[in-house]
C-alpha cells in the first residue's frame, strides 16, 4: 500500500502536476497497529512522505529536447539560424551540400510548435525539417516559474 501511494504521487507529480521520473524510493522503518493501520492509511503515508522528501530534495522540471535537421537553400541560412537561436536552439553544425545547407541543432520541443509553417514562410516554401527526440534537459528557471504558475492557475507576468 505504501508503494501504491508513492507510485500514484509520482504519476500525479509534486511540481505543477507533471509526473516524476528517475527516482529511487526506499522505506526503512514502519509500524503496524491493529486498529489504526489500514491500506488507505499506508497509501496516504507513502504519498505524503514522497511529497515531503521531493520538496526537501529540490525538484527540477525537465523538457524534451529534439534533434532537428533543417535543409534550406543557402541564401536563407542567416534568417533560419537567427530564428532557431530565438527558439533556444543549440546549433551543432551547418553543412553545405551544393546550393543547400543542412543545419543540425538541439531545440526544446515546446519551441517547435508551428515551425514547419514558419520555415516555409522564411524560405519561400523551399525549406524542410526533420525532428527526432534527443534527450531531456532542465527547463531554465524563468521558464519553469511560468510553467508552474500556469499549471497552478496563477498569472505571472515578467
Amino acid at each position: 500500500s505504501v508503494e501504491k501511494g508513492v507510485r500514484e504521487k509520482m504519476d500525479m507529480g509534486v511540481l505543477a502536476g507533471f509526473p516524476m521520473v528517475d527516482m529511487k524510493v526506499a522505506v526503512y522503518d514502519g509500524t503496524y497497529h491493529d486498529v489504526d493501520s489500514s491500506d488507505i492509511a499506508f497509501k496516504i503515508a507513502g504519498s505524503l512522505a514522497l511529497e515531503a522528501a521531493a520538496k526537501k530534495a529540490g525538484l527540477t522540471l525537465l523538457e524534451p529536447i529534439m534533434k532537428v535537421e533543417v535543409t534550406i537553400p543557402e541564401q536563407f541560412m542567416g534568417d533560419v539560424i537567427g530564428d532557431l537561436s530565438a527558439k533556444r536552439a543549440q546549433i551543432l553544425s551547418s553543412e553545405h551540400h551544393g546550393k543547400s545547407v543542412i543545419i543540425t541543432a538541439l531545440v526544446p520541443l515546446s519551441e517547435m510548435s508551428g515551425y514547419v509553417t514558419t520555415l516555409r514562410s522564411m524560405t519561400q516554401g523551399r525549406g524542410s525539417v526533420y525532428m527526432e527526440p534527443s534527450h531531456y534537459e532542465e527547463v531554465p528557471q524563468n521558464i519553469a516559474d511560468k510553467i508552474v504558475a500556469k499549471a497552478k492557475g496563477e498569472s505571472k507576468e515578467s
